[in-house]
């Protein structure tokens, strides 16, 4: 039987329709170099943030980083490549918000708190365990973030980042900004596979789009400094179809009349 094609993330998605088709495109490529034999594991990539083999050694080299040692807070995305990331911040005594997935829910983050868990850190950071054991919260009960763990389908050398479209992790990161939750001093970083890591120039960005600071893989960390032009994220509600605010909860009550 053939296999169905993946969802389009973006079908929700405002803005220049060539640059979404662009970056579509892009995305299909990539997910299929990663569907080779010996890069992905379960579940296929295609759809999604890809888990990959080697996700705990990339996750390894990010906790050898002045960035991770210097965080106190960590703000990451609840994706499986991303489970040993949080899995540390957890065993290095670090608070933790993991994002509800699609922001779906009216209190949009997990909060794991390493001194009030009574439960292994690799149970607590997985997205089922932290529906169990993490507590909800809002937006305004999170706390200044140091460090923001977002996934990607693709990175490019300069930190251009590729996600799935549906355009998550620009929001979160943008709300956050104009809550003063995060700054100039935030650092963005990923773990990914090398096959993901595209040339400088690959992935075509708009102004919403995040910067990533440090890309962790299996093989090496690979820093990228910020666009002459970088400033902090903010939300662009003329970008935003009505259909995306009303799947999420965290705009609709923030959407200015």
């Amino acid at each position: 039987m053939p296999r169905r094609s993946a969802p389009r993330h973006d079908h929700d998605a405002g803005g220049d329709p060539d640059l979404l088709a662009a970056k579509a495109a892009l995305r299909a490529e990539v997910w299929a170099r990663l569907e080779r034999p010996g890069i992905a594991r379960f579940p296929r990539p295609t759809g999604r943030i890809p888990n990959f083999v080697g996700a705990e050694a990339a996750a390894r080299r990010l906790r050898a980083t002045d960035a991770w040692r210097d965080a106190a807070t960590v703000k990451a995305n609840p994706d499986a490549p991303q489970w040993p990331v949080r899995q540390a911040a957890l065993e290095d005594g670090k608070r933790l918000f993991m994002a509800v997935p699609r922001l779906a829910e009216p209190e949009p983050f997990f909060l794991l708190d390493p001194d009030e868990l009574a439960v292994a850190p690799r149970k607590a950071t997985s997205i089922k365990g932290a529906g169990a054991y993490a507590r909800r919260v809002q937006v305004e009960e999170l706390e200044p973030v140091d460090l923001v763990v977002t996934g990607c389908v693709a990175v490019d050398e300069t930190g251009a980042r590729l996600g799935k479209g549906g355009g998550f992790s620009d929001l979160e990161l943008a709300v956050a900004a104009e809550a003063g939750l995060v700054g100039p001093h935030t650092v963005v970083v990923t773990t990914v596979h090398e096959e993901q890591v595209l040339p400088a120039g690959t992935v075509p960005t708009t102004g919403h789009d995040i910067h990533v600071d440090l890309v962790a893989t299996p093989d090496r960390v690979l820093r990228c400094p910020r666009p002459a032009d970088w400033r902090l994220p903010a939300v662009r509600w003329d970008e935003l179809t009505d259909e995306k605010v009303a799947a999420i909860p965290l705009l609709a009550a923030r959407r200015r009349p």
